[in-house]
């Protein structure tokens, strides 16, 4: 009876560690889970949490067209933001040349008006040259993220909007997406760049595809980060000049 006891006591001392193990690995997948969407995030200028973007004022709102540019924060450098009706619906090249080589892609006008004509503002006003691409992850997701004069992933342009072509989206290699914190109309200046296949919740507008350049981010990637699989490109890359053919 004593040696049925103790057997029974082992029995459940080994089911009570398993179910601990259980929950602990359950725990850290969700962890890292959080910690893949995050990177796509904006941090606030204090790393705390992210500030939504005040409501424009009654009169703002009523002579709003259809893209609002919210203000918010300073800007990290001083741009005007971009008229609120898109001044360009057709097909419109983009050409980041970097000093790894040039990175291309087309706009998706159609799709993501405002974004697209927040970054052809941007570039008319040379927002994005001599800028660092700050982030790169090479374990769970796969982008490089620009975008940032500050190069610490906190910089904006002093205004935020609305993300926009969420419904359905996915971000296989080759497109290109706006990052956001975790706050909804927080989208700004940054943009990441997918190299490969990433799974994402539809939260980021996709706002182009590649056109080239591709290998020029495998060997970014390939080079990695420091620290290792998520933080600065160990191949310092910056933007040195952004332009569009939008003029």
């Amino acid at each position: 009876m004593r040696a049925e006891r103790q057997a029974a006591r082992r029995a459940q001392e080994a089911a009570a560690r398993k179910r601990r193990s259980a929950i602990i690995a359950s725990a850290v997948a969700v962890l890292l889970v959080a910690g893949a969407v995050a990177f796509i995030g904006v941090r606030s200028r204090d790393k705390g949490p992210a500030v939504a973007a005040a409501a424009p004022t009654a009169s703002a709102a009523a002579a709003a067209g259809p893209c609002t540019y919210n203000p918010a924060g300073d800007a990290s450098r001083e741009v005007t933001p971009p008229p609120s009706t898109p001044t360009a619906t057709g097909d419109v090249a983009v050409t980041a040349t970097t000093d790894q080589g040039v990175v291309a892609w087309s706009l998706l006008t159609q799709k993501a008006p405002c974004a697209s004509n927040s970054m052809i503002s941007l570039a008319r006003q040379h927002f994005y040259d001599g800028t660092p691409c700050h982030r790169l992850t090479t374990s769970g997701i796969f982008v490089l993220q620009c975008g940032d004069p500050t190069g610490e992933g906190t910089g904006g342009p002093g205004y935020q909007f609305a993300e926009e072509n969420l419904e359905g989206a996915t971000y296989p290699r080759g497109t290109v997406a706006m990052a956001k914190s975790s706050a909804p109309g927080s989208t700004g200046s940054q943009f990441f760049l997918v190299y490969k296949d990433t799974d994402l919740p539809p939260e980021y507008t996709p706002v182009g595809k590649i056109t080239k350049g591709l290998d020029v981010l495998d060997k970014i990637a390939k080079a990695g980060s420091k620290p290792a699989g998520d933080g600065a490109p160990e191949l310092k890359t910056t933007i040195t000049t952004f332009t569009t053919d939008a003029g």
